[in-house]
């Protein structure tokens, strides 16, 4: 309503209160001054005329009014931005995704090959306390002839930041991607179902990374299961280079050396022909190999935790981690579809 006093050609002195009539009496004169339809068609005689109000019903009415002061516009209530409900842990900050460890105190159970359906066994790590909740939980596939000692670093770095994470052994070392991809699929179902750590997570909320064929395989698993909240291949290797079919939130980490699965032949075409309306990133780690992350890496496990937080928790928080893109000496190259 001051918009509508204080427009251009009137001023009103400071402290002066002026009659909420005056507002209804713009919407009144607006509403009997509009011509009717045969007036805008050219017809003179049916435009009506205006009512005459005297000033003194005016001041009679402003007298009875409530009066609004132009000193201020009107105090809003603040604006509360809703958390998301599946936020666990602390307010994070670089040196949080960073560390070794979480918040999340952390145990193991193994899970034998016996006992697998539909994978070669592995290792679960889970946070021990739910005092928070349930939490989302990532399935891990290594890289092609390698065993899950491979990428068992990931399993504790990120179930101490509030993930249930199964790092896989596959049904054969010489699996291809494509198998792969079915063996995330059925370690994630294993977790959901049967697992003695399943009611400590919400199967709505699942997410998959691999390296290497098992980076390739992550791909496969995202694009015949679109319900997957995130996906991270890492040094990925695959002979399929386009993927339009996949819907989830996709994360692609490539090694600028890597003479195994070059970036040009495999993670950036990789990257590229995901649809371009999906949420999602390349990152290029510097001077490294295609074996980069069969070791303890920060950049690594910094952006994996910033990427599974913001798409498999929905927390806000992260995304200062991936929009504006991150940079530093680790990384040769960033390309993402920010903000999220």
């Amino acid at each position: 309503m001051n918009r509508l006093l204080a427009r251009p050609g009137r001023s009103v002195a400071p402290g002066r209160r002026v009659p909420l009539v005056a507002t209804l009496g713009l919407a009144l004169a607006a509403g009997s001054l509009a011509p009717s339809a045969s007036a805008a068609a050219g017809d003179p005689a049916t435009v009506e005329t205006p009512p005459v109000v005297s000033q003194r019903a005016i001041d009679e009415h402003a007298a009875t009014e409530p009066q609004l002061s132009l000193d201020a516009p009107a105090a809003l209530p603040p604006v509360t931005i809703a958390a998301s409900p599946y936020e666990r842990g602390p307010a994070p900050t670089v040196a949080s995704i960073e560390a070794a460890r979480g918040p999340f105190a952390v145990a193991q159970t193994t899970v034998s090959r016996f006992a697998a359906s539909g994978f070669g066994g592995g290792t679960i790590t889970y946070p021990t306390s739910t005092a928070e909740g349930t939490f989302g939980a990532v399935a891990i596939s290594p890289g092609y002839t390698a065993a899950q000692s491979s990428i068992s670093w990931l399993g504790p770095r990120l179930a101490s930041q509030g993930f249930v994470v199964i790092t896989i052994d596959t049904n054969s070392r010489y699996d291809q991607p494509s198998s792969r991809g079915d063996q995330l699929r059925a370690a994630l179902a294993y977790l959901t179902g049967s697992s003695s750590v399943r009611g400590r997570i919400d199967a709505s909320r699942l997410a998959v990374m691999g390296h290497s064929m098992g980076g390739g395989g992550a791909l496969e698993a995202a694009k015949d299961n679109p319900a997957l909240q995130a996906a991270i291949p890492m040094t990925p290797w695959n002979t399929d280079k386009t993927w339009p079919e996949v819907q989830t939130p996709t994360l692609i980490i490539g090694a600028q050396n890597d003479s195994v699965a070059s970036v040009t032949t495999h993670a950036e075409p990789f990257y590229e022909n995901l649809p371009g309306s999906l949420d999602k990133a390349y990152l290029e780690l510097r001077g490294a190999s295609h074996f980069a992350p069969n070791t303890s890496n920060t950049t690594i496990a910094r952006q994996s935790i910033a990427w599974l937080k913001r798409f498999v928790d929905d927390d806000e928080r992260y995304a200062q981690f991936l929009c504006p893109p991150p940079s530093g000496t680790a990384i040769s190259e960033y390309r993402s579809t920010c903000p999220y």
